[in-house]
């Protein structure tokens, strides 16, 4: 088990299967050094836990902890292609939240994806990011992230 995994367990969590691609795309992407996911929604077990736009249906609270469902759901993905997840430094992470027209929290919501991140990958964990509102996402998902990682050598 790798050390991110192992900080992960300590968090009562660990990498579930690597979600379904719901159209025409692939959930992850290596280039090089670079690992790029397609976005991920909070899918848990195939399903999303809650529908509808933060500030509305979904509370803030709530899309926090399905940005960080998100971020783990990426971590998968980036598994998937990448033997070792000691060797990823986690470089961008874009949070896309559906937003009722006056919710101007994003930033908080997405955190919930970035302090997992920082708590699996530790110092390789600090990152570049965007959190951006939208009107509707895939499936009517509160939430989506996607992440770029780089791979040592």
């Amino acid at each position: 088990m790798s050390v991110v995994e192992g900080r992960l367990a300590d968090l009562g969590l660990s990498l579930p299967p690597v979600a379904a691609p719901v159209a025409a795309y692939v959930p992850v992407v290596r280039s090089g050094n670079l690992v790029l996911t397609s976005g991920q929604l909070p899918l848990v077990e195939g399903k999303l836990p809650a529908t509808g736009k933060v500030g509305a249906e979904v509370s803030a609270e709530d899309a926090y902890g399905y940005a960080r469902t998100c971020a783990l759901n990426a971590i998968a993905a980036v598994k998937s292609i990448v033997e070792d997840l000691d060797t990823v430094t986690v470089v961008k992470v874009v949070g896309f939240v559906a937003s009722a027209p006056d919710f101007t929290g994003q930033p908080g919501v997405i955190n919930g994806a970035s302090e997992l991140l920082a708590n699996a990958f530790g110092d390789k964990g600090a990152h570049a990011r965007s959190a951006v509102g939208v009107a509707v996402l895939p499936l009517d998902a509160p939430v989506e992230v996607e992440i770029m990682v780089s791979i040592d050598d």
